[in-house]
């Protein structure tokens, strides 16, 4: 049997046939991000973080915004947020941040310990039924949302998704002009920088 995979495995024509199967049907990787046109509004929502601050989404308009549902006992989560944990260190002064949605029904108890062992450095809130249903459902974890600088979301990454992915959607983002709706125009990216 072994003998007869091998043979299998390891001959020139199988081993052709397979790279000519492989080019015609593999799978194209999506684009980073949605293309401006395609985005919609990221639903707004007031939850309470662990200081029992209300956070608002609007809160963090012209921010890139990466918004990642989460749980302390989901294993593929665990494997992501040292990777936010990174991004965050590394982009919050170009105008990102990392935002936080434990869905776990024990809430604080448990949420609590598990960010101090993670040394989580961005904020995270509680959520609830009514905020993942604002958010489609989230019906898996994680679900982690890249929001645009004028709060839109321009991706949506269900399960766990390879770092290269965020990071290259993070880095489309944080290029992208920023609509200035009073005055109808897109300013560059660089304009919301303070001096």
């Amino acid at each position: 049997m072994i003998a007869a995979l091998a043979v299998l495995l390891f001959n020139p024509y199988t081993r052709a046939v397979w790279r000519e199967y492989s080019s015609e049907h593999s799978v194209k990787a999506a684009a980073p991000v949605k293309p401006n046109k395609d985005r919609k509004p990221a639903p707004e929502f007031a939850l309470k973080d662990a200081d029992g601050k209300t956070v608002h989404l609007e809160d963090y308009k012209g921010k890139v915004v990466l918004l990642d549902f989460f749980a302390t006992w989901c294993g593929p989560c665990k494997i992501e947020i040292p990777w936010f944990i990174e991004m965050e260190r590394n982009n919050k002064d170009k105008g990102f941040s990392v935002l936080g949605v434990s869905m776990d029904d024990e809430g604080w108890e448990v949420v609590k310990p598990f960010l101090a062992d993670l040394k989580v450095n961005y904020r995270v809130v509680i959520g609830n039924d009514s905020t993942a249903q604002l958010y489609g459902g989230v019906d898996a974890l994680p679900t982690t949302f890249l929001i645009d600088r004028n709060g839109r979301i321009a991706a949506v990454h269900i399960g766990l998704t390879g770092k290269k992915a965020f990071e290259d959607g993070i880095e489309q983002l944080l290029q992208d002009p920023v609509a200035d709706a009073a005055r109808g125009m897109a300013l560059p990216a660089f304009a919301l920088r303070a001096k």
